[in-house]
């Protein structure tokens, strides 16, 4: 049974919209605060302004080479040590998803590997989100188990910009592949406190979610 408080600890309430102003991040931001949700997930543009707004009552997260994941390792190296310099606690970065699509598993392996590795010496976070809609089941496996052993602390399921978003069937794949090693975030396309239970019951630790109010005030 969850309560409003035990489900809001769950969510990443996420801010991405590219048209997103300071004054949409700073609601974001506050509902964080009011709610009592895990943190806010903004663009690396916003990492500084979300810190000084929620400090550290909460967690102030950064997409890294979001949304496609096609940057280079150099690209997204830079980019999470700037998120984490400007603040970020925690990072979700996008694997090489063409690269994971033609086979190329010892590439994506060291992408995901090297900003690992860099988030750990900053004692950051990492999330690498797996783009579920463009994989088949048995690459959601592979995918999930390579990110685990690259060093993942999270494997999640989609960036909201993918073809779709997550499923309870994408959860519970993730979850089985990694074995209880590392977390698991479903995002994309939840909205009710329904879909997010649903979710955790698959095996999530963890929502990301631009509905969080919704999500804590459809809970029955």
């Amino acid at each position: 049974m969850f309560t409003k408080e035990s489900l809001a600890r769950l969510i990443d309430h996420t801010i991405l919209n590219p048209a997103a102003t300071p004054r949409d991040v700073e609601k974001y931001c506050r509902e964080v605060l009011e709610y009592g949700f895990w943190g806010v997930v903004v663009n690396p543009v916003y990492v500084s302004y979300a810190k000084s707004i929620i400090g550290n009552r909460a967690r102030v997260m950064a997409v890294v080479g979001f949304p496609f994941g096609s940057h280079k390792t150099s690209v997204k190296l830079a980019e999470a040590e700037a998120a984490i310099e400007d603040g970020a606690d925690e990072l979700d970065m996008v694997m090489n998803i063409g690269a994971f699509k033609a086979g190329l598993y010892e590439l994506v392996e060291r992408d995901i590997k090297a900003v690992a590795s860099l988030a750990h010496d900053y004692g950051a976070i990492l999330k690498a989100i797996i783009e579920t809609g463009y994989l088949t089941p048995e690459e959601i496996v592979k995918a999930s188990q390579l990110a685990a052993r690259a060093g993942a602390d999270f494997v999640k399921t989609s960036t909201g910009y993918g073809p779709r978003g997550a499923t309870v069937e994408d959860v519970q794949l993730i979850y089985k592949a990694v074995e209880g090693r590392v977390g698991v975030k479903a995002a994309g396309g939840i909205r009710t406190a329904q879909q997010a239970i649903a979710m955790i019951k698959a095996g999530a630790t963890r929502i990301g979610s631009s509905h969080g109010v919704d999500i804590i005030n459809t809970l029955a």
